[in-house]
C-alpha cells in the first residue's frame, strides 16, 4: 500500500515566478538545515526549470548568492545521462554553467555523477560516494535536505521512467537504469532514497504537464506506469511549485489562494 502524504502546491503565474520560488525555497532550506546540522546536503536535477532556478542563485543582482552559505553545501545530482561532463545532454554541465561557475562552492563539496562510465560503474561509484560523505553504515539509507524533482510527460521522475527496472530496487541508493523507450542508459537515486529527504519538492512548469499530473495526483495508483506516484517521503510531505499552466486540472486552491493542498492515502 502506498503511504499517505500531504501535498503541498504552490501556483505561480509564470515560469520566471516559479523559478524565483524555487531560488527561495532553496535558500531557506539551506539556511536551516546549516543551522540544524551545520551542513546541508542537496540533491539536484536537470531540466529547464532548475537551470532558472540556478540562474537566479547565482545572479549577483538578487539576494540569494549572499544569503546561501556555499561553504556548508554538499552538491549531488539525483540522476544523470551517461554521457561525459562536458556533453550537451550533461545535467552536470548545464548545473556548472548555469550555477557552479559563478558561485564559491568548493570543488571537493560538488560530487557528480560521471556518466562517462560504463552505467554499472558508474552507479556503483556514486553509491560509493555517498555512503563515504555521508558517513553510512551497513544498510544505512543517506537522508538528504533537499532533493529537487521533476516529472516527464510520460510521469517518470528523476530517471525512474516507466516499466523500467529501477522501480523494483529497494536496497540500493544509486542503480543505473536501462531506459528501452529512449534507447539509453541512466544513472539514478532509487525511490527509496528520495523518499527519505527532508524535504522532496517537484518543480513543474507548461501546459503540456496538466494532464499527467492530473493522472499522478488524482488518478489510480499504478507506479509502473507512472512512476512519479511512488514519490511519498516518510516526513508525510511533499510539495509541488508549478505554474499555472500546469495546475488546471488540479482542485483550485481555496480561499483565492495560490497554495492548495491534497490529502493521498
Amino acid at each position: 500500500m502506498p503511504r499517505p502524504v500531504t501535498i503541498t502546491y504552490q501556483i505561480a503565474p509564470t515560469p520566471a515566478a516559479v523559478a524565483q520560488a524555487a531560488a527561495q525555497l532553496f535558500t531557506s532550506v539551506v539556511i536551516k538545515a546549516v543551522e540544524a546540522r551545520s551542513l546541508a546536503r542537496i540533491a539536484i536535477s536537470g531540466g529547464t526549470t532548475p537551470k532558472a532556478m540556478f540562474a537566479l542563485l547565482a545572479d549577483p543582482a538578487q539576494p540569494f548568492v549572499r544569503q546561501v552559505p556555499w561553504d556548508k553545501i554538499d552538491l549531488y545530482w539525483v540522476d544523470e545521462r551517461c554521457v561525459p561532463p562536458d556533453h550537451a545532454d550533461s545535467n552536470y554541465r548545464m548545473t556548472k554553467e548555469a550555477l557552479l561557475s559563478k558561485v564559491p562552492l568548493q570543488a571537493e563539496r560538488i560530487h557528480r555523477m560521471e556518466g562517462e562510465l560504463e552505467p554499472e560503474v558508474a552507479a556503483a561509484r556514486y553509491e560509493s560516494t555517498i555512503r563515504n560523505s555521508f558517513k553510512l553504515e551497513g544498510a544505512e539509507t543517506p537522508t538528504f535536505d533537499l532533493i529537487l524533482l521533476g516529472m516527464g510527460d510520460d510521469g517518470h521522475t528523476a530517471s525512474l521512467f516507466p516499466h523500467t527496472e529501477a522501480l523494483n530496487d529497494m536496497t540500493h541508493i544509486v542503480v543505473a537504469n536501462h531506459v528501452p523507450q529512449k534507447d539509453t542508459w541512466r544513472i539514478t537515486l532509487t525511490w527509496p532514497v528520495i523518499n527519505q529527504g527532508r524535504e522532496v519538492v517537484f518543480l513543474i512548469e507548461g501546459a503540456a504537464k496538466a494532464q499527467i499530473l492530473h493522472d499522478v495526483l488524482l488518478g489510480p495508483y499504478q507506479p509502473d506506469t507512472y512512476p512519479s506516484q511512488i514519490i511519498r517521503p516518510v516526513s508525510g510531505r511533499l510539495t509541488l511549485l508549478l505554474d499555472s499552466a500546469a495546475a488546471t486540472k488540479l482542485p483550485a486552491p481555496a480561499d483565492s489562494t495560490s497554495t492548495g493542498t491534497l490529502e493521498l492515502r
